[in-house]
């Protein structure tokens, strides 16, 4: 029997050591709800665990990304909706304005709402921001990450939708003209590739007296006199209507100006028959003179051969065919309808005289233009300068507005094509945000079995260790005792 050293008393104080420690560590499991509370409770569990952790955050916050990025598409498409409305009702202006049943005016008036919307075009390709982020401007290139590691994304761009990208924008010509031809009053064009040129006037004068055959080529012949003042070319048909002696003088003439369907009686001066338009008729007693003899002649007008002939080569390419100016035409096109390069000059008829018959004069144009723009992107891709619209694509004239339902057509398909592209990327973007809600949800399983205490086999872990420590610790009593049985050596 030993009394310095109660080796009972000493094992039994460890085990009580040890299980009031397991004991502890279980009621920390059991109010945490973890099974790893820190590193030395499962090392290895600890790294897998803290791994897992991390690539579900990231999974969680890429699932975010995704339904951003799916708010993102959603705007820019709700944008390009209402552009591809526009484009249709300037296609079906465009429509409209490409039958002659319009007048100048009508077209006018198609041309300013044309202009408006091109405008808006341009105005929400400006201002369609996510996150204050341009989306139509054409520096789009945005990169989605949609995975927890690193380069697990995709990357979108979106195309410049602008009215001038589009190609339904275009510029404000202002067109004036210079030179000494007084009879041009005003020159317009809303074309601006005709800079540069020359609307050049040739004056040819009219028609004066010449002999005439007679219809029966029995060789008698009439002698016209006078300058023809008519406003354009004629051709008159006289007849002889009586004669007044068997030597065959003329008594009287009738002429026509619509090829026999009218006749007029001339009125007649010492035998000369005027014939109208300034122009007297001599007819020469002949014994083979009858009546109903005829005598046809065409007088040209006094007119002035305007074209359009180029500066830039140096050689006067016209631009067309020429046309001729009377004196009763206020208004001409000259140009090349089918390029869209005409030109209109408003003429002062009045002053037909001012030009010298035979004598080239010409007015030079001079156009300056307000480009429509699109916009400046600079190197990050942000907008430094937004896109700008004048006007929207020429459709004034039948030519021009049936050319542009063709552009309008471009267009439409351009918007399509961006809009599908939209749609297929939101569509990716939806089956990803799925895919990472349930590989959120199966990592975070994984992570909680590792981590997580299982509160029933941890409460039987518990009690068995309570119940351990209340057997140690009355064990530990009757170790104490042990010791006091050396007394009764003493007695």
């Amino acid at each position: 029997m030993r009394i310095n050293h109660n080796i009972a008393a000493m094992n039994t104080y460890n085990k009580l050591t040890a299980n009031t420690a397991a004991t502890s560590k279980s009621l920390e499991k059991l109010s945490s709800g973890l099974k790893i509370n820190r590193a030395g409770d499962n090392a290895a569990g600890l790294a897998i665990s803290e791994k897992m952790r991390a690539q579900v955050r990231g999974l969680d916050q890429a699932n975010t990304n995704a339904q951003d990025g799916v708010s993102l598409i959603q705007t820019a498409e709700g944008a390009l909706n209402e552009t591809h409305s526009i484009l249709q009702r300037m296609r079906e202006l465009a429509v409209q304005s490409s039958t002659d049943t319009n007048t100048n005016d009508d077209r006018t008036k198609i041309q300013s709402e044309i202009d408006e919307l091109a405008k808006e075009i341009t105005r929400i390709s400006n201002t369609t921001e996510f996150n204050t982020k341009n989306l139509l401007a054409g520096g789009l290139s945005t990169t989605f990450h949609i995975g927890a590691n690193q380069d697990q994304n995709m990357t979108m761009t979106i195309g410049a939708m602008d009215a001038m990208s589009l190609g339904v924008a275009g510029d404000v010509v202002t067109t004036s003209f210079t030179g000494t031809n007084t009879h041009i009053s005003s020159v317009s064009t809303n074309s601006a590739s005709l800079n540069s040129l020359y609307v050049t006037a040739n004056r040819t004068a009219a028609t004066t007296g010449a002999s005439v055959a007679r219809s029966d080529t029995n060789n008698g012949a009439g002698t016209v006199t006078g300058t023809y003042t008519g406003s354009a070319d004629k051709t008159i048909v006289a007849r002889i209507a009586s004669l007044s002696d068997t030597n065959g003088t003329v008594g009287s003439v009738e002429y026509s100006t619509d090829g026999g369907t009218s006749w007029t009686v001339a009125s007649n001066s010492g035998g000369n028959f005027s014939v109208g338009d300034g122009l007297t008729l001599a007819i020469a007693a002949d014994t083979d003179n009858t009546v109903a003899d005829t005598y046809t002649f065409t007088p040209t007008a006094d007119y002035v051969t305007l074209g359009v002939n180029s500066l830039a080569d140096g050689t006067g390419t016209a631009y067309g065919s020429t046309v001729k100016v009377y004196n009763n035409e206020s208004s001409v096109s000259i140009g090349n309808a089918a390029t869209d390069q005409t030109v209109t000059v408003n003429f002062a008829y009045s002053s037909l005289d001012d030009i010298v018959a035979g004598t080239t004069v010409g007015d030079q144009i001079t156009q300056t233009a307000q480009a429509s723009t699109k916009a400046v992107i600079g190197a990050d891709g942000t907008v430094s300068t937004n896109a700008e619209t004048k006007k929207g694509l020429n459709v004034s004239s039948q030519t021009s507005a049936n050319l542009a339902i063709t552009t309008i057509d471009s267009a439409i398909k351009t918007v399509s094509t961006a809009r599908s592209k939209l749609g297929a990327f939101q569509n990716r973007l939806e089956h990803t945000s799925n895919n990472l809600s349930t590989s959120s949800e199966n990592l975070s399983a994984a992570e909680s079995r590792v981590r997580d205490v299982d509160m029933a086999k941890e409460m039987m872990e518990f009690q068995k260790n309570n119940i351990l420590n209340q057997a140690s610790t009355a064990m530990l009593a009757q170790a104490n005792q042990q010791p006091q049985g050396v007394l009764q050596l003493l007695q």
